[in-house]
């Protein structure tokens, strides 16, 4: 549900993505456009002129369908309007070897398979999601250096883009070599901050908290003072779902560790640059006893430790709590809701508050969600960039002119009789309906600069005029999450990322499955007040006895092999 939550909000933004000036591939000196097309050698594998190859040059793949992918026009992945903006515009004639539905992993299992059966890979493959599929790609001996070609033929748009973060190369290191090229996200996307029920603040005549001191008082007030004014108690301070993890996603509770300085389910980095696993270090203690007695004092509910993250939600969106944490978006979905079970609700997003000694961590947004590999077969590996250097350049360039309104007319825009611009909103006024087409790129969503987004964001929230297309559009935004982007901006140092990106080690496939469910059996229990905090140090000494401290070896050595 995450990944389906991220994609919906991913395509509102696909909508402004916009570009300017093609910069030509850098990195390297080149042919003149002439010698280019006389067939020469040239910096390109075939004769390119005008920023297409002159005769169109073929690019096999595979690709997922997901539940999400609309057509129209009776087209389909293999012929759309994308195909043919590929081969008209970039001189790229895409063939897909075959296509298959996203639902119950069938893309990863049909890699798998091809894996498995000795079959020749297409000329690139995409994919988001397991990084132990992407490993035992790459170890499948079928896919080149692409690091060497990134340097080579990437743009300096696409360049810089990558080089927001270059940890982003990690889980695709071999031996020195950057075997896959990161498919980027935007940044800080599911970073959390705090929304707050502002009716509640002001009938209880009480002020957002900036503490855990305040906190407190204020989820006091929600729970105990009636705050929904129907007489009943029946309401919680704030709503958390641990079922699947506590720091997760939505419904978060990861945020209220960090004010202890630990944060859970994920591998953190010391002082000495090691990684440890936040779960099973000494600063949780603390945490699970506040969110013990915040059980106790019925602030939470002691329904938590079943629910999800959406049945986490749907006790603030019906009106029944009053805090929430969560990603900026939630804004969009599924906050909506509130107003819609009880219309006078107002909410607001505010800062996550500091901890006993001042602390404030929170979880980060990875800005990769998978990798492309380009076969060592491929004839010509250029032709990626070719494609991908014009979507850096054109698409996710704010200050370009190329997709001024949208990726295509008639699909997820088009121009009214008075030079009106529609988009989703007005799906009704696109014929056949407005349709994502940018969804059709090789990587998922066209392009994407993963800073750019957010701090754009920012930047209108602190009152700047839009300075091009791109923020004029995200001025459009509604005020509370264009408010809450600027919060996760500002409380960008709290961020305590997670360090391992690489691909499950030996140990967490045997034994990963049996720690993580004594892990939430234990600390549970803990916070339900069914075991004592005493039992978090057998815990620790358990975990690390039945593969623990060979898992964290293992992660070193993959830490330390990705340094270098």
């Amino acid at each position: 549900m995450a990944i389906t939550m991220k994609k919906t909000m991913m395509a509102l933004l696909s909508t402004v993505m916009l570009s300017g000036v093609l910069a030509g591939c850098s990195g390297t000196s080149k042919k003149t456009t002439e010698e280019a097309g006389t067939g020469e050698e040239s910096f390109y594998s075939a004769p390119f002129e005008n920023g297409k190859y002159t005769e169109p040059v073929t690019l096999t793949t595979v690709f997922p369908i997901s539940s999400n992918l609309k057509f129209k026009n009776g087209e389909n992945i293999e012929d759309n309007v994308h195909t043919r903006w590929a081969k008209e515009t970039l001189g790229i004639d895409i063939k897909y070897l075959w296509t298959v539905s996203e639902q119950n992993n069938a893309y990863e299992t049909k890699l798998r398979l091809m894996l498995t059966a000795g079959e020749e890979m297409p000329d690139i493959v995409a994919f988001r999601g397991s990084p132990a599929l992407i490993a035992d790609l790459i170890d499948s001996g079928q896919f080149t250096d692409a690091g060497e070609l990134f340097d080579k033929y990437a743009s300096d748009t696409y360049k810089k883009a990558m080089a927001e973060d270059p940890n982003v190369w990690n889980p695709l290191m071999r031996d020195g070599k950057r075997m896959g090229i990161p498919i980027l996200e935007n940044a800080y996307n599911n970073d959390p901050v705090m929304y707050i029920r502002e009716d509640w603040l002001k009938k209880l005549n009480l002020k957002a908290p900036t503490n855990i001191t305040e906190l407190e008082a204020v989820m006091d007030a929600f729970t105990n003072q009636d705050p929904d004014g129907n007489g009943k108690n029946d309401t919680t301070g704030l709503s958390v779902g641990f079922k699947n993890n506590l720091n997760t996603w939505m419904s978060d509770s990861g945020w209220i560790f960090g004010m202890f300085g630990a944060m859970p389910n994920q591998w953190n980095k010391t002082e000495d640059n090691r990684l440890v696993y936040g779960s099973v270090q000494p600063e949780m203690k603390p945490a699970l006893l506040k969110m013990k007695e915040w059980m106790d004092k019925g602030y939470i509910s002691a329904e938590s430790g079943l629910y999800d993250e959406n049945k986490a939600t749907e006790a603030f969106t019906a009106g029944k709590s009053g805090i929430i944490v969560g990603p900026y978006w939630m804004t969009g979905w599924p906050l909506p809701d509130l107003k819609v079970n009880v219309p006078d609700a107002e909410y607001k997003p505010y800062p996550l508050p500091a901890g006993p000694d001042g602390k404030i961590g929170r979880h980060g947004t990875a800005i990769s969600s998978g990798a492309v590999l380009i076969n060592k077969d491929m004839k010509h590996k250029d032709a990626f960039f070719v494609y991908q250097n014009y979507l850096f350049d054109h698409w996710a360039n704010p200050e370009s002119t190329v997709f001024t309104d949208g990726f295509a007319k008639g699909y997820d825009y088009d121009i009214g009789p008075n030079g009106e611009v529609y988009r989703e909103q007005q799906s009704d006024k696109i014929p056949g309906g407005w349709v994502d087409a940018i969804r059709y790129t090789l990587t998922f969503d066209g392009a994407i600069i993963p800073n750019l987004m957010m701090n754009s964001l920012a930047k209108l929230a602190d009152g700047a005029e839009p300075a091009n297309q791109y923020e004029k559009i995200l001025s459009e935004r509604i005020a509370e999450q264009i408010q809450a982007a600027k919060i996760v901006i500002d409380q960008k140092d709290a961020v305590m990322p997670e360090m391992f990106t690489g691909a499950p080690t030996p140990t967490q496939l045997s034994r990963g499955d049996m720690l993580s469910k004594l892990e939430k059996e234990v600390l549970n229990k803990i916070i339900y007040g069914k075991a004592s905090i005493d039992e978090f140090d057998a815990f620790v000494e358990k975990w690390k006895s039945t593969g623990g401290n060979q898992i964290t070896e293992e992660v070193n050595a993959w830490y330390q092999s990705v340094q270098k």
